[in-house]
């Protein structure tokens, strides 16, 4: 399964990846989080965050991709299925910021994954994009 959501938010690069990188502050900005964890300190490669979700297991995220106000990567890892999450964050030429964010589920269980999860995880997601929307826009 892949998804990927895009949202342009009237707020400047800097304050939009400040948000996005805040992982534990996530649940503030979103009701698709009920609790974000960092488990080794802040998020640098490598780091790891236990993510919970209504209606959703636990999850523990490692990153494995980041550069500093541009972007990270992380994975979960259940068995059967790996999901991928990017984020993404550039500048828009007329000001403010788009933001990109997708979901990649691979590995034999995730067609089933996605069959019993796909709605949700997909609103999940676009819940999140809004979020940050909203609360980069209202700083």
């Amino acid at each position: 399964m892949h998804f990927e959501v895009t949202v342009d938010i009237d707020a400047a690069p800097e304050t939009v990846w400040k948000l996005l990188k805040d992982v534990e502050r996530w649940p503030d900005m979103t009701a698709s989080m009920s609790r974000v964890e960092l488990l080794d300190g802040p998020l640098p490669e490598g780091s790891r965050a236990r993510v919970r979700q209504p209606g959703m297991p636990a999850a523990v995220w490692t990153v494995t991709a980041f550069t500093e106000n541009e972007n990270f990567t992380w994975q979960s890892r259940s068995p059967g299925v790996t999901t991928t999450g990017g984020h993404e964050v550039r500048p828009r030429p007329s000001g403010g910021t788009t933001v990109r964010l997708t979901l990649d589920q691979t590995g034999p269980l995730a067609p089933l994954v996605a069959l019993l999860l796909g709605s949700r995880t997909r609103r999940y997601v676009t819940m999140e994009a809004n979020g940050l929307k909203t609360a980069a826009e209202a700083t």
